[in-house]
Formats: C-alpha cells, sequence, structure tokens
C-alpha cells in the first residue's frame, strides 16, 4: 500500500515535470485524464516519459464542436492514442425523458453531470492504480484552493483498491499553464481565443468578463462553492 503522507512529503515543492515522473517510476497502471489545456501541459510533458502513455476524456455527448476538434488536434499532434468513454444511453434517455434538455438549470448539474461524467469516469478507474489531473489550486478558490500535489483519491477508492490520484500542476497559475503552452506550441482549443476559459459542456460553459475568474463561466448560475462536476468530490467536502 501506497505511503501517501511520505509521497507527498517527497513530491512537494517539485516540479510538474519531477512529480509526473515520481508518477511514472512508481505505477505502471496510471492514465492521465484529458480535457483542457492544463492536461496538454501534462501531456506535453509526459509523452516522452513513457512508452505505455494512457490518455483518456469523457464525452459527455454535449461538448462543443471545437472542443471534438481540439481532441483530434492533440491525438493527432502527440500520435497517442485518446480513449473516449460515453455515458450509459439508457441513463441519458431516462433522465431526457423524465426532465428535459437542460433541467440542471433548474435543480442543479448534479444529477446530469453524475450521469455523463461521474459514471464513466468510476468504471476508468477501476481499471487504473493511479490517475493524473489537471488541478490547479487557483483554479477555483471555493473548492481547489487546498489541491496537494498527490492524494489518496477516497472519493473513487474502494474497500478493494486504494487509488492514488496526483495533480503535478497543483501549485502552478493559469499564467504559468498557458506560457508552458506557447514555449512548447502545444495545441490548444479555439474556444480560448473567444474568451473561454475554463471550458466544459456547451450548455454550461460561457466566455468570461476580463477581471472574472476563470471559474465564472462555469455552471454561472450556481453558487461558487457547487462549482464542482464530481470528478474531484473530495474538493467539494474539503471546503465545506
Amino acid at each position: 500500500m501506497t505511503n501517501i503522507a511520505q509521497l507527498k512529503d517527497d513530491l512537494d515543492g517539485q516540479s510538474p515535470r519531477a512529480i509526473l515522473k515520481a508518477a511514472f517510476a512508481k505505477f505502471d497502471n496510471i492514465a492521465i485524464s484529458f480535457s483542457g489545456a492544463e492536461d496538454v501541459a501534462l501531456i506535453e510533458m509526459a509523452h516522452k516519459m513513457t512508452d505505455n502513455l494512457q490518455v483518456f476524456s469523457l464525452d459527455t455527448g454535449r461538448l462543443h464542436a471545437e472542443t471534438y476538434e481540439f481532441f483530434e488536434k492533440v491525438r493527432n499532434h502527440y500520435g497517442i492514442n485518446i480513449e473516449f468513454l460515453f455515458p450509459d444511453a439508457a441513463e441519458v434517455e431516462d433522465m431526457v425523458n423524465r426532465k428535459g434538455m437542460f433541467s440542471f438549470y433548474e435543480d442543479g448539474h448534479s444529477e446530469c453531470c453524475g450521469i455523463r461524467k461521474v459514471n464513466p469516469l468510476r468504471r476508468k478507474l477501476k481499471t487504473v492504480d493511479a490517475w493524473i489531473t489537471g488541478q490547479r489550486k487557483d483554479q477555483s478558490p471555493g473548492t481547489r484552493h487546498d489541491v496537494p500535489v498527490v492524494q489518496l483519491d477516497d472519493a473513487f477508492s474502494t474497500d478493494e483498491k486504494q487509488l492514488v490520484k496526483f495533480n503535478p500542476l497543483a501549485n502552478w497559475t493559469s499564467k504559468d499553464v498557458w506560457d508552458y503552452i506557447r514555449i512548447s506550441e502545444a495545441p490548444f482549443n479555439e474556444l480560448h481565443n473567444r474568451g473561454f476559459v475554463s471550458i466544459g459542456c456547451q450548455p454550461c460553459t460561457r466566455p468570461v468578463l476580463p477581471g472574472q475568474h476563470e471559474r465564472e463561466g462555469r455552471w454561472w448560475w450556481e453558487e461558487a462553492t457547487k462549482k464542482e462536476c464530481g470528478l474531484h468530490a473530495g474538493n467539494v467536502i474539503a471546503s465545506e
């Protein structure tokens, strides 16, 4: 069993690249969760570190067209396979037939995100020993200010298996990420050129105005402490 406290002590203050190297050295069955700019920065750092790079993404069925184009750019740019995970069709049909296409505007996004994101993620995480995310502490002051560089993922661990989560960019800012993307000439989502900063599903994402925090463009009708979709459920618990 991994000693998380010791691993955290060893990796605190280390660079994202060093954290990634340690993650790949410790775990053979480890995967990067990919959706946005931070994750591309991680793929850019990691794609030459291992011959067994696992990358997966959640296709909710409600993403922007530009996001699908971005996925394909990343796949071709790095010559990697990306495993796309889809929600259960019966669950989506039942929810939409009962509540309509936009129920999340009225009763919160937790049910829709649970079906379209969390359930597919849970299926994937049962198959790995650790995963890597692009979370940053300054990404969402309401829920991510305490994100560590490595942690036990209590939300997705089971009695049979301890799941470890690495957050190599925890101490980076948005500027750090974009400086790295520009220097490395990594691909990015075209929507970033149109005022979108944090990009999720099309109905739940909008551009932000100058001076607004990036997370204000996500689920803008809800309070800041609820701006998580469940993929990082522990953040909401920790912020309460």
